[in-house]
């Protein structure tokens, strides 16, 4: 098990590596190609992994509570059971992720594509959908969305849309802290 505390790599290719189990807390890795690595059960707590590639990369297990996830591209990734509990993934490509029993609570997933990811099991708990794209999800339920903290402007598919709209018209609405959140975030240039 590798540990690679607070490391900064930027920019670097490391497609296909194998840093299973390694401890990658607080570590720099902006835009770092990590193409198809096993990353399972990687701490990658409170990590930067803005605008990084994980295409196909095996996250089974992983923690990445608190990472930023910002803008990452994570197509096909096999996110299984990860923690991934108040990460920014504000713009990140998750399009047919396999995020199946992941805890996604309190994250921000602000403009997040995950059209045909799956989430059965996941854990929206309080997670922040403003924006993003849920349409062609498999296994994502009216139960698992009743709990997130807003769908404002989500694109659902239409079934999903009209329970939801019905039974949790509230979901739906603009929230206050979302407002004032990005407006602090403009303010200290951090968006």
């Amino acid at each position: 098990m590798a540990n690679l505390i607070e490391i900064k790599i930027n920019e670097v290719n490391l497609r296909g590596a194998n840093l299973d189990k390694a401890n990658l807390k607080n570590a720099n890795l902006v835009r770092v190609d990590l193409m198809g690595a096993n990353l399972r059960e990687a701490n990658f707590e409170e990590a930067n992994l803005k605008e990084a590639h994980l295409e196909m990369a095996h996250l089974e297990k992983a923690n990445l509570t608190k990472a930023n996830l910002r803008g990452a591209y994570l197509p096909r990734a096999q996110i299984n059971e990860a923690n991934l509990m108040n990460a920014h993934l504000e713009g990140a490509k998750l399009v047919k992720a396999h995020l199946e029993g992941a805890n996604l609570a309190g994250s921000y997933l602000f403009m997040a594509n995950l059209e045909g990811a799956n989430l059965s099991g996941a854990n929206l708990t309080m997670a922040d959908l403003e924006e993003a794209n849920l349409r062609g999800t498999h296994q994502l339920t009216i139960d698992q969305l009743s709990k997130v903290k807003t769908l404002h402007k989500a694109k659902l598919d239409r079934e999903l849309f009209v329970s939801l709209k019905t039974k949790y018209p509230a979901l739906f609405e603009v929230l206050l802290k979302t407002i004032i959140y990005l407006n602090i975030l403009i303010k200290f240039h951090q968006f």
